[in-house]
C-alpha cells in the first residue's frame, strides 16, 4: 500500500481567506462534530476537495469538476486557488495538521487515564499516520495519490515529518519526567522521536501489506520494540533502584 497521503503533510501558503467567507455564504454548511455546533467553511471545503480526489484521482479531475463537488463557480474557486496543484497542496496541509493535533491530543489524553507508555505512543501513531491510511486504502487511486502526493509535495511532507517529530520528542520527555518511561543516559528524546516515526512510516509500507485491521498493533509492536531499545520501562527502572540501594546496604 502507498504512503499515506494525507496524515503527514503541512503546506506553505492557505489560499485566500476569502474563499471561506464566500463559502459561508452558500448555506451549505450544516451541524456536525463534538464540542462545536458547526464545522468551519474551512474543514467542509477540504473534506470536498479530499473526498474529490480519493474519488477520482489527480489526474482525471479537472478545476471545474472540483468547483462543482465544492458547491462553488468554477471562477470562484480559481479567484482562490490558482490550479489543482494548489488546491492539492491545501488538502494536504489541513490533514496534515488535524492529524498531528488530534494524534498528540489523543496520547495526552491516554496519559491522563494512566495508559502506559507504549499505549501512548501508539495512539498516537494510529491516529498520525493510521487513519489516513485507512482512508487511503478505500480509494481505487491511491497509488496514483501518493505518486502525485511525492511529486508535487515533498517538501510539505519533509517539514511535516519534522513537526511533528519534535512535538513527540516532548511528548517523550513529558513521560520521562512522569516516570513513565525512563531514558537510558545516551539516548535522547529527539532521536528516540526520529526512530518511532520513521518505524511508524515504515510500518505503512510493509512488503506484504499490513492489513488495516492489524495496523494499530504494528504500531504498538513497533513501539515496544524501539521504545525499550532506548528506555526502561518504569517498573525495571524501579526494580535495578531496589537492588541497587540493596547493594549498597549489604
Amino acid at each position: 500500500m502507498a504512503r499515506v497521503f494525507l496524515a503527514s503533510m503541512h503546506c506553505a501558503s492557505p489560499p485566500n481567506e476569502g474563499i471561506f467567507r464566500t463559502i459561508v455564504t452558500l448555506g451549505i454548511f450544516r451541524t456536525t462534530g463534538a464540542g462545536a455546533d458547526h464545522i468551519s467553511a474551512r474543514e467542509r471545503l477540504v473534506r470536498r476537495l479530499r473526498q474529490a480526489f480519493l474519488d477520482y484521482g489527480y489526474e482525471q479531475i479537472s478545476m471545474s469538476a472540483l468547483a462543482e463537488i465544492c458547491g462553488l463557480t468554477r471562477r470562484a474557486l480559481y479567484h482562490h486557488f490558482s490550479n489543482k496543484e494548489e488546491a492539492f497542496r491545501y488538502v494536504l496541509q489541513f490533514d496534515g495538521e488535524v492529524a498531528i493535533r488530534d494524534g498528540l491530543a489523543a496520547g495526552r489524553a491516554r496519559i491522563e487515564s494512566g495508559a502506559s507508555a507504549v499505549e501512548v505512543i501508539t495512539e498516537i501513531m494510529d491516529i498520525r499516520y493510521g487513519d489516513n491510511r485507512r482512508r487511503l486504502a478505500a480509494s481505487p487511486h491511491a497509488l496514483e495519490i501518493n505518486d502525485q502526493a511525492f511529486r508535487r509535495a515533498r517538501d510539505i511532507m519533509v517539514q511535516a515529518a519534522v513537526d511533528f517529530q519534535a512535538q513527540l520528542a516532548v511528548v517523550i520527555t513529558e513521560l520521562h519526567a512522569k516516570g513513565m518511561l525512563c531514558l537510558r543516559a545516551n539516548v535522547r528524546a529527539e532521536t528516540l522521536a526520529q526512530m518511532l516515526s520513521d518505524g511508524a512510516r515504515g510500518s505503512n509500507q510493509a512488503l506484504p501489506p499490513i492489513p488495516l485491521d492489524q495496523l494499530r498493533q504494528r504500531y504498538a509492536t513497533m513501539t515496544e520494540a524501539i521504545l525499550y531499545g532506548s528506555a526502561n520501562r518504569a517498573a525495571d527502572q524501579d526494580r535495578q533502584g531496589k537492588v541497587g540501594a540493596s547493594r549498597l546496604t549489604a
